[in-house]
């Protein structure tokens, strides 16, 4: 129907108010069209989070400054801002985001470059942190991870969306790769081998969605398998990290030092049983027994405060995030939006099996959040970003798709 809006005629109002009317419509046509299950999860993981990390910090007053509240009113601040973060997103769309990728790119090449220099500090061995002031941090690696992804999407379907190529080429494919290298490699001498980690299955994830050749995939694995090995070897890890792969491949070593972490971890779990000791009841939570439990083990307070259900309930909403956002890539007609979203669920899926194995013992530790869960600004923003990206990519699908 001509001068209609969802079968909705306007042709009667004046032009000022076919005006208003059409952009109440498009705004209820994005509300519709939003991934709904993926929403309402990555919302409920956040209010999980906040009752875990004002279970975990309560009672620490060397951390809290002496307000239980501390971290609860931070944490849902983050949250706020991510959530925030996330319409800005939607509202600028992932194809808009892909003209401003080379700006975005720089910006965080520079911003990791700027850790390594007097303005960078220290946080649990890891020298990955730019401190702001008033008590706040950033970690300019979380967001890299988001820079990484789309512009290694820009690259990779540029032709192939432009109907030049059904698949990426070799060249391609190593310009993408040279992208992704540059602060890969600045990470590394921070050294936060936990975030490169990640990028590594970033990189693995959107290669494996490019439909480029096989071989490109096999040869980063076998690449990447050499690499730690020479790593290794060279010397290039830190006491700290070799300390905690030792641990990792014999828990019985220095479980006073070293493998306290994971020992009293795996001790948290296992006390909460079928349904936990009951919410800001754990006895090893409120004796203080877990380190930095508000944030790389706060998966501890939900084994023992609410038992293998609650900690089930985080695995079954990640488990939706991650099959809602499957299903965004396999619907999106452009090769862009299935590269962005293959990347994201690479990087939410490997950090999730990271954080949760650590505490169970299967993983080595490594400092990675558990993704809207755990405190930390940095991580919540980039996870809404990646949650507005999402949203962006299954709203401005073609209605048909």
């Amino acid at each position: 129907m001509a001068g209609s809006t969802n079968g909705f005629s306007v042709s009667g109002y004046g032009p000022q108010q076919r005006s208003t009317m059409s952009r109440l419509m498009a705004r209820d046509s994005v509300v519709r069209r939003l991934d709904w299950p993926i929403l309402l999860s990555a919302i409920a993981l956040s209010l999980i989070g906040s009752a875990l990390v004002y279970s975990a910090t309560r009672n620490r007053t060397e951390l809290n400054q002496g307000d239980p509240y501390y971290f609860l009113f931070r944490h849902l601040l983050n949250t706020g801002i991510g959530f925030a973060l996330m319409i800005g997103t939607i509202w600028l769309g992932h194809r808009t985001l892909r003209t401003a990728v080379p700006i975005l790119y720089g910006i965080s090449v520079f911003l990791v470059l700027l850790v390594l220099t007097p303005l960078g500090a220290t946080v649990n061995g890891a020298h990955a942190w730019i401190i702001i002031g008033g008590g706040f941090s950033l970690q300019p690696s979380e967001f890299t991870k988001i820079t990484i992804i789309l512009g290694m999407a820009m690259l990779l379907a540029a032709r192939v969306d432009a109907g030049d190529r059904e698949h990426p080429d070799h060249r391609t494919v190593l310009q993408a790769l040279g992208l992704a290298a540059v602060p890969m490699m600045v990470v590394m001498l921070m050294p936060d081998l936990g975030s490169v980690m990640v990028m590594v299955m970033i990189v693995l994830g959107v290669l494996l969605a490019s439909g480029a050749s096989n071989r490109w995939v096999l040869g980063l694995i076998g690449v990447g398998a050499a690499g730690a090995v020479a790593i290794w070897q060279l010397g290039v890890l830190d006491d700290y990290q070799i300390a905690r792969f030792a641990a990792f491949a014999n828990p019985a070593l220095d479980p006073a030092g070293v493998g306290y972490n994971t020992n009293q971890a795996r001790i948290a779990i296992g006390s909460g049983g079928l349904t936990g000791e009951g919410l800001f009841h754990g006895s090893q939570t409120t004796g203080q027994f877990v380190p930095e439990q508000q944030t790389d083990f706060v998966f501890t307070v939900a084994g023992e405060e609410l038992g293998f259900v609650g900690a089930g309930l985080i695995l079954l909403l990640l488990g939706i995030v991650l099959w809602r956002a499957c299903r965004i890539a396999r619907e999106t007609t452009e090769l862009y939006g299935t590269i962005v979203a293959a990347g994201i669920i690479a990087w939410f899926a490997f950090q999730a099996f990271e954080n949760i194995g650590m505490t169970l013992g299967i993983m080595p530790v490594a400092g990675l959040p558990l993704p809207f869960v755990s405190y930390g600004g940095s991580s919540m923003f980039a996870v809404w970003v990646a949650i507005g990206l999402l949203q962006s990519i299954r709203v401005q699908r073609p209605m048909s798709a």
